[in-house]
């Protein structure tokens, strides 16, 4: 808040020559009156002074007549004062120091206010940036996190997809060795008598020999009335099956070793041999054990 000597400076200057016109003003009307009263008064003394006279001789002389001393003139009426004009003196040199001051103050805190907004604008732009800067920061971070999460799912999965494919692996190993062990107890049951093989040997025949050429159409002959197959079929593809039977030709497993790339031609010979149940003797009374049978749709 401005002080009151801050007011008064801002205040115009006192009319001082006011007081010192009508002071001059003064001074010239008494001077003036006086200078009437004194012509009034040399008059006078002028007319006394002329009809003063000594008296040298004894001659009876008549008296003048007394003399009537003339009223004085009216002094003459002043003359109409003109209108006071005032007129601004000089501001001293105090005066012109004050405003200069004043004025130096003013432009000072002009130039102290400017740099203030100056520096709040600067300091505003460096918060904002600043702020800018960590959301920046706060989104890479985010994307950087989603980043991180994206790859600990994929590799969760991967991990999953691997112990599941594990996991299939060590099914089709059990799988096939209770197979293999099924297999070794129907052999160990069979108990082929007067067997002629080496004592390594793997087959389940008595003796070793191949069936005869006739064999193949005796079992084509046995199968296909079993085959269940509507479909359109372009070309003639070929399904291999391998057969495992009891020395009495009872079918105990079948097993698809190479795909006609048909698979409604493949399940249909499967279900086939299924269907069929048991594998006619050769010409020696023998049903050949394992064996590979070859399945066409158009034989």
């Amino acid at each position: 808040m401005p002080s009151a000597t801050d007011r008064l400076d801002f205040a115009p200057p006192r009319d001082a020559g006011s007081v010192r016109a009508f002071g001059l003003a003064l001074l010239v009307h008494i001077l003036l009156i006086a200078a009437l009263t004194w012509g009034v008064n040399w008059k006078r003394s002028d007319q006394s002074v002329s009809f003063e006279a000594e008296l040298w001789s004894s001659v009876p002389q008549a008296a003048a007549p007394k003399l009537v001393e003339a009223p004085p003139p009216p002094p003459p009426e002043p003359a109409p004062k003109a209108p006071e004009v005032k007129t601004t003196p000089p501001a001293p040199d105090v005066d012109i120091a004050l405003e200069q001051e004043k004025k130096r103050k003013l432009l000072q805190q002009q130039k102290e206010l400017e740099a203030q907004k100056a520096l709040d604008k600067q300091k505003a732009e460096a918060l904002a940036k600043k702020e800018k800067e960590k959301e920046k920061e706060k989104e890479l971070k985010a994307k950087e996190e989603q980043a991180k999460r994206l790859a600990a799912q994929q590799e969760a999965k991967k991990l999953e997809a691997q112990k599941q494919a594990r996991q299939q692996d060590a099914d089709k190993q059990s799988q096939a060795a209770a197979q293999k062990q099924r297999q070794e107890a129907l052999n160990r049951m069979m108990g082929l008598a007067g067997a002629s093989g080496a004592p390594n040997a793997s087959g389940t025949a008595q003796k070793s020999s191949g069936p005869s050429g006739s064999y193949g159409g005796k079992v084509r002959a046995k199968v296909k009335p079993n085959v269940v197959f509507t479909d359109d079929v372009a070309g003639n593809p070929t399904a291999e099956v391998e057969v495992r039977t009891t020395p009495d030709g009872t079918i105990i497993s079948q097993r698809l070793v190479k795909s006609s790339g048909n698979a409604a031609w493949d399940d249909a010979v499967i279900k086939a041999i299924i269907r069929t149940g048991s594998m006619p003797r050769d010409v020696d009374g023998r049903v050949p054990t394992p064996m590979i049978l070859e399945f066409r749709p158009k034989d």
